[in-house]
């Protein structure tokens, strides 16, 4: 039998390996491309600090303040040095009961942190006027510490 060549002198069955071998290389690479590790988020669970205190969810989290309540709507990622940045929103309370039918301003607000380990430091800005709220210092697994407003 005889074997069918290219002008290379390369037989054909050599040219149709060295194809499939090269279609197999690029559909491997495009699998490892679509298989990146996710941004890991802050661990999930209750931060509590002086004053606030903060339940993290997979898709936020929701806090609370002497007399004022936020909440993030976005995961929260830390960068490789474990800052963050996230957005919400920030409504103030007020003393005394809160009036059937009562709505309280909300304002939407940027929450900046750091994490390091059990430890988180917590700055709410609002981002309408810039002014801030905060720093606030947490620690992972704490209830926190709040002094409610009469």
């Amino acid at each position: 039998m005889r074997s069918v060549r290219y002008d290379d002198g390369v037989p054909a069955s050599v040219h149709r390996m060295r194809k499939s071998a090269f279609a197999l290389t690029i559909i491997s690479l495009a699998a490892v491309g679509c298989t990146t590790n996710p941004t890991p988020v802050i661990a999930l669970g209750p931060w509590g600090g002086s004053h606030v205190t903060m339940q993290v969810t997979s898709v936020g989290a929701r806090l609370e303040y002497d007399c004022a309540e936020g909440v993030i709507e976005e995961p929260l990622r830390p960068d490789s040095e474990g800052r963050f940045t996230a957005t919400g929103t920030h409504t103030p309370g007020h003393g005394g009961p809160i009036r059937v039918g009562e709505i309280l301003p909300s304002f939407r607000a940027r929450y900046d942190g750091h994490v390091k380990g059990e430890q988180m430091s917590l700055l709410v800005t609002f981002t309408e006027t810039g002014a801030q709220l905060g720093s606030f210092e947490l620690r992972r697994g704490s209830s926190g510490v709040l002094v409610r407003c009469l």
